[in-house]
């Protein structure tokens, strides 16, 4: 059941977010923005979830993949989903401090 669950979220394993980061990857906040005040990972970009469509042509300019983050790792799942749809290179990090955690 709980990789099923980690399938389905995208946080299955065979993903480095450490090389990730260290090959270029940027990591997008997906939560809004009193959530992201509240704490994040240093460098991440807050974009919320419901702004993301209007967001895609700069993140495809960046050339990079693109970790998504949010609080419990649905919101980036659904980011993921979308990013992936228009051609970018997504992964989801899941909720924030358990990325901060993988990649300290």
């Amino acid at each position: 059941m709980l990789s099923l669950l980690k399938r389905l979220l995208g946080l299955g394993p065979g993903v480095d977010f450490k090389q990730l980061l260290a090959s270029g990857a940027v990591v997008v906040d997906v939560r809004t923005p009193e959530e992201y005040r509240s704490g994040h990972l240093s460098g991440a970009i807050n974009i919320p979830l419901d702004r993301l469509p209007g967001q895609l042509a700069v993140l495809k300019k960046k050339n990079a993949p693109i970790i998504t983050v949010c609080r419990s790792g649905a919101r980036s799942q659904a980011a993921v989903a979308l990013l992936q749809k228009n051609g970018i290179e997504a992964y989801n990090g899941g909720a924030w401090t358990s990325l901060r955690a993988k990649v300290a």
